[in-house]
């Protein structure tokens, strides 16, 4: 066993595991990916600043937030009270401040799912655009692989076509005669 931990430290130790880590940091974390995670992350508070205003403001309060609330609260009753089995039951309305707390909870959901989205959105499109630039190297490639191709074909024809002359100019000089 010692003789084993001796070999596995004697191989950690010359590996240049710096230049390894270095590299798997690089990949496994693109900066992209690390600045949508901040603004997903900074959505957060900026959606709480906006739930906090829309339970001040009276426009926000009442156009914004209880309208959502309200039909939000009317699904919700509706569907509980036919899964229990009342079909024909009312449904009262929710009262005016639990609609604002519900309806800025909504809007503060909502724009969170809204920034997430949207870096969904432009990572789908940063990742669409990489692969249609790899694809135009690719083809580039191909392309110049292709012309280099032709070329050495034209070369290789010449060459043959030269040494037939050659073979030609060989066979039409007299063998030579022995003394």
């Amino acid at each position: 066993m010692a003789r084993f931990l001796l070999v596995t430290r004697a191989r950690w130790e010359d590996h240049s595991w710096d230049s390894v880590s270095a590299k798997m940091v690089v990949g496994a974390f693109p900066i992209a990916k690390l600045l949508y995670l901040g603004v997903r992350q900074m959505s957060k508070p900026v959606a709480n600043r906006i739930k906090a205003g829309a339970r001040r403001s009276e426009f926000f309060r009442n156009y914004i937030c209880l309208p959502p609330a309200q039909l939000y609260h009317w699904i919700e009753m509706r569907t509980k009270m036919r899964i229990m089995g009342f079909r024909g039951a009312a449904i009262k309305p929710l009262n005016e401040e639990a609609a604002a707390e519900l309806g800025a909870e909504l809007l503060g959901e909502a724009i969170i799912f809204m920034v997430g989205g949207a870096c969904m959105v432009l990572e789908y499109s940063r990742q669409a655009a990489n692969s249609r630039r790899k694809e135009e190297e690719l083809n580039q490639n191909i392309t110049s692989l292709q012309t280099q191709l032709a070329e050495l074909t034209l070369v290789t024809e010449t060459l043959d076509a030269q040494l037939r002359e050659v073979n030609r100019v060989l066979v039409a000089l007299p063998a030579p005669t022995s003394k």
